[in-house]
C-alpha cells in the first residue's frame, strides 16, 4: 500500500487519505514533529513549511508537512544550518525533484516516439514492392577478379 487509506466520507462516498492530505491541527503537528507551536508558526511565516488553511484561517498540516518539519529541525539542530540556509536547501531539493520528474516525463516521450518511429519504419518496409526487383541472395565466394586497364600504345 502506498500510504493511502479508504475511509467513509460524506454521502456514502469514499474519501482518500494520502501523505499530502492536510488533517493535523497545529497542536497535533507540534507534538508529532517535536516542536513548539510557536516554532511552527515561525516556520510558516518564513515559508519553510506552508500548511493548508481552513476557511477560518486555521493551519492544517499533512504527513508530508510533519516530515518536512522534522527535516528542518534536524538541519537546524544537528547540522547547525540557519533558517535561511534551510529554506534554500528545501527550495533546491524541490527544484531537483521537479527536474527529475520532468526528465522522467521527457524520457517516456522519447521512448514513445522511438517506438512510433520503429512501427512506421516497419510499415514502410512492409510496403515495398518486391516484384519489381527480384531478390537474389548474395553468396560469399572466394573468387578474385583483377581488372587492368588497356594501355594505348
Amino acid at each position: 500500500m502506498d500510504g493511502r487509506r479508504r475511509q467513509p466520507g460524506f454521502g456514502g462516498r469514499a474519501y482518500e487519505l494520502t501523505d499530502e492530505t492536510p488533517v493535523y491541527v497545529i497542536s497535533v503537528a507540534a507534538q508529532l514533529s517535536g516542536l513548539h507551536p510557536q516554532t511552527l508558526r515561525q516556520y510558516d511565516r518564513l515559508g519553510l513549511v506552508s500548511p493548508d488553511r481552513t476557511a477560518g484561517r486555521g493551519r492544517r498540516y499533512s504527513a508530508r508537512d510533519i516530515d518536512l518539519l522534522r527535516q528542518v529541525q534536524a538541519l537546524s539542530q544537528d547540522e547547525g544550518i540557519n533558517l535561511a540556509g534551510i529554506k534554500r536547501i528545501i527550495e533546491l531539493e524541490n527544484q531537483v525533484a521537479a527536474l527529475q520528474s520532468r526528465v522522467a516525463e521527457l524520457s517516456a516521450a522519447v521512448e514513445g516516439a522511438a517506438v512510433a518511429m520503429q512501427q512506421r519504419e516497419a510499415q514502410v518496409h512492409a510496403s515495398y514492392r518486391r516484384d519489381l526487383v527480384p531478390y537474389q541472395d548474395v553468396q560469399q565466394g572466394s573468387a578474385l577478379v583483377v581488372w587492368r586497364p588497356k594501355r594505348d600504345g
